[in-house]
């Protein structure tokens, strides 16, 4: 069975600084690019930042370039984003996704190209 598992999440203050953790299990396969992406009320679902299998393909969004940072450590099976500079602006529900791809190969990172989901973790910037 398919499982993601977020964690990290917390309340901090404007300028701090949170690790968000993915834990992944259950994959048939270990080639699988991983997404982050937030939700804040009332807001749609945007993508923030994306790996590729390997690791050796990066994307992030305009609004967190700079200040965020995924990574992957494979031998754990686990997925981070080092969050720093944060903003109210960052408040959201953060999920992480993942999808079987073939080789160290990065999906967009767009909700359509992930299949499994994580229950997602708070993230809230505030003084």
């Amino acid at each position: 069975q398919l499982q993601l598992v977020e964690s990290g999440g917390g309340l901090v203050q404007p300028g701090g600084s949170l690790r968000l953790s993915c834990a992944a299990s259950g994959f048939t396969s270990d080639h699988y690019a991983i997404g982050w992406f937030r939700q804040a009320p009332g807001q749609e679902r945007e993508g923030v930042s994306c790996i590729s299998s390997g690791g050796s393909s990066t994307s992030y969004a305009d609004s967190v370039k700079d200040r965020f940072t995924i990574s992957r450590d494979n031998s754990k099976n686990t997925v981070y984003l080092q969050m720093n500079s944060l903003k109210p602006e960052d408040t959201a529900v953060y999920y992480c996704a993942a999808s079987i791809v073939l080789g160290d190969a990065i999906l967009p990172c767009s909700r359509r190209h992930f299949a499994s989901w994580g229950q997602g973790t708070q993230v809230t910037v505030s003084s």
